[in-house]
C-alpha cells in the first residue's frame, strides 16, 4: 500500500488525469472505430472490400506476377516504419541516460512545465511505450503480409478452377475470403502502429503542460475519426 501511495505522489493529479484520459481515449477510439464500422464503413472496412475483391481477380490470373509485387510494395510501408521506430527508440533511450542535461534543455523552451527529472523521465518511458507497441504493431503487419504471399503462391492456377464447376467456384470464393482476411489484418495491424505514432505526438504535449497534453489527445483522435470516417478518399472507395 505504501508503495502505491508513494508511485501516486510522484505526478500531481493534473498529471495523472492527463495520463489517464490519454490511454482511455487511445483504447476508446479504437473500441468505438471497431463498433462505428458495423454500422458506417470506415477507410479501413472499405478497403478491405477492394482486398477481397483483388484477391477474387487472382483467381482469374494465369500469371500472378503483378498481385506479388504489389503485395511487397505494400509491405514496404511498415518494414520502413519498423526501422524508422527503431531509431527513434534507439534515441529516446539516448536522452533517457541524459536526463539531467535534457531535462535542462526543456525547461528552456517556452511554456514548458518545470518537473523534477523523475517526472521527465516518466514522460519519456510514456514515449518509449508508445513506440515499442507500434514496433510490434508494424513487424507483425510485415509477417502478416508474408503470410498473405504465400497464400497467392499456393493458389490453384486460374484453369483448375474452371475445371471444377460448381465446386471449383466454391474454392475460389473460399481463397478469396481467406487471402482478402490475411491481407486485411495485414493492414487494419500496420493501422495500428500509425495511430501509435499520431498519439506519439498527443504524448509529447505532454512536456509542456498536462492541459496541453489533454487537448492535444482530444485533437489527435478528432484527426484520426475524420481520416477514417468522414475523409474524401472513403467517399470516393463508396461511390
Amino acid at each position: 500500500m505504501d508503495i502505491i501511495l508513494k508511485l501516486v505522489a510522484v505526478l500531481p493529479w493534473s498529471d495523472w488525469a492527463a495520463l489517464v484520459a490519454f490511454f482511455c481515449a487511445w483504447a476508446g477510439y479504437i473500441w468505438f472505430a471497431h463498433r462505428r464500422a458495423l454500422t458506417q464503413p470506415s477507410i479501413l472496412a472499405s478497403t478491405n472490400r477492394v482486398r477481397r475483391e483483388w484477391m477474387l481477380q487472382t483467381t482469374y490470373r494465369e500469371v500472378r506476377v503483378i498481385d506479388g509485387v504489389v503485395l511487397q510494395n505494400l509491405s514496404t510501408s511498415p518494414s520502413f516504419f519498423a526501422s524508422t521506430t527503431i531509431l527513434i527508440i534507439g534515441g529516446l533511450l539516448a536522452v533517457l541516460g541524459t536526463s539531467d542535461k535534457a531535462t535542462e534543455i526543456v525547461r528552456d523552451l517556452p511554456f514548458a512545465a518545470r518537473t523534477s527529472v523523475l517526472v521527465f523521465d516518466l514522460k519519456i518511458v510514456l514515449l518509449l511505450g508508445i513506440f515499442v507497441y507500434a514496433f510490434f504493431r508494424f513487424t507483425w503487419s510485415m509477417r502478416q503480409y508474408t503470410f498473405g504471399a504465400l497464400l497467392i503462391a499456393a493458389a490453384p492456377e486460374a484453369t483448375q478452377f474452371l475445371e471444377q464447376g460448381s465446386d471449383g467456384e466454391v474454392r475460389r470464393q473460399a481463397f478469396a475470403k481467406k487471402a482478402g482476411g490475411v491481407v486485411s489484418m495485414a493492414a487494419e495491424t500496420f493501422n495500428d502502429g500509425l495511430r501509435a505514432y499520431y498519439l506519439s505526438f498527443a504524448a509529447v504535449a505532454w512536456f509542456f503542460s498536462p492541459l496541453i497534453f489533454m487537448l492535444a489527445t482530444a485533437g489527435v483522435v478528432y484527426v484520426l475519426y475524420q481520416r477514417e470516417f468522414r475523409s474524401d478518399v472513403l467517399a470516393v472507395l463508396n461511390t
